[in-house]
Formats: C-alpha cells, sequence, structure tokens
C-alpha cells in the first residue's frame, strides 16, 4: 500500500479513548475561556493550563488555538447536521432545529464572545457546508418527496440550510427568547409549504 494511502486511511480511523479524551479536555478548556474574556486574548498556555495537558501534546493535535476553536465548532456542527439520520428519526424534520436551538439559547455567553472576536462568520461558514450535506440526506430519506434530482436537490439543501442559519441568527440576535419548540414548528412549515 502506498504511502499516501496509508497515512489517508490512518485519519479516516476514531481516535483512541485518550486521544479522544485529550482533544474534548482540551476543546472544553477553550469554550470555558470564552466564556470569561475575548478569544483573541485567550492564550494557547491558559487552554493548556485548564486542561491540565502539556504544550507538546496540544500541538500533537492542533495547530494553535484557531485550530482547537474550529475543531470544537466541526464537533457539534457534525452532531446536529447528522442527528436526525443517525437517530433515524421517523419525523419529515429535515434539522434539527428545536434541539439546536435550545442548545444554542443556552450557549448565548460563546455566541457573543464568537460575534466578538469575529469567528462567527467561521462558525456560518462551516455550519453552511455541514447542514447542506445533512439536509440533503434527509430529503433523500423522506418519503414525502419523490425522487429530486442531483442538481435540484444540491440547490434545495442549499437554500433550506441558508434559511436555516439565518433563522438561527435571527434568533440568537434577538436574545433566543421564542421557544425551540415552536422555532422547529416554523421552520418546517417554511421547508415543506414554501420551499419544495
Amino acid at each position: 500500500m502506498p504511502e499516501q494511502a496509508r497515512r489517508h486511511q490512518k485519519q479516516l480511523r476514531k481516535p483512541d479513548a485518550r486521544v479522544r479524551r485529550t482533544r474534548e479536555r482540551l476543546g472544553m478548556a477553550m469554550l470555558a475561556l470564552l466564556q470569561d474574556k475575548p478569544f483573541d486574548n485567550v492564550t494557547v498556555q491558559e487552554v493548556l493550563d485548564r486542561a491540565s495537558v502539556g504544550r507538546s501534546t496540544f500541538y500533537l493535535h492542533f495547530r494553535d488555538k484557531n485550530d482547537l476553536l474550529l475543531a470544537q465548532l466541526e464537533i457539534f456542527l457534525e452532531i446536529m447536521s447528522t442527528r436526525l439520520s443517525v437517530q433515524k428519526e421517523a419525523s419529515t424534520r429535515v434539522a434539527p432545529v428545536m434541539e439546536m436551538f435550545a442548545h444554542l439559547g443556552e450557549q448565548t455567553k460563546l455566541y457573543r464572545a464568537l460575534a466578538a472576536s469575529g469567528r462567527l462568520n467561521d462558525f456560518f461558514d462551516l455550519a453552511q457546508d455541514y447542514f447542506v450535506r445533512g439536509i440533503k440526506r434527509r430529503l433523500n430519506e423522506s418519503k414525502r418527496v419523490a425522487k429530486i434530482p442531483p442538481r435540484e436537490l444540491n440547490a434545495r439543501a442549499v437554500a433550506i440550510a441558508g434559511s436555516l442559519l439565518s433563522l438561527m441568527r435571527w434568533y440568537m440576535d434577538h436574545g433566543a427568547k421564542e421557544d425551540p419548540q415552536e422555532m422547529d414548528t416554523m421552520f418546517h412549515r417554511m421547508v415543506w409549504k414554501g420551499m419544495l
């Protein structure tokens, strides 16, 4: 097997439990620090101290604190964007709006920290890609729509994901006061009556 193929195969494997715990501790430390201070003021050393992880271990996993933050955002987005399919939910929901909005409502400090640091657009750029993939998957799984040609399916998923993220931004910018279940119902009513 060529060296490049071996490296790629190794990257696809799930990390062992120790690696996952280390990455999780570093991520949780970063998120906790963001509750207290702007991202630009957080140092790698503070993350290391809070996570009780050595500097060399940190750099085995991440290039810098930006890489760590993006990794944490990607973990959240992967979980949320695939949640309904992974759980094999039989509903016609295309995204777990209720669960996501409930979680975001509890994380208003983190949302403001991302906005203040100029990293909120990074989050929304990542989220667009993740939710397009997740929504395409849900539309394919749905018995509510006939087989959609791939190009049209992609266009619909992009439009629906864009609407979801716009609604998410509005929700957070207005204090996350609306009931997440009502937001889910409203969003899916728009999806099924207006977009498809």
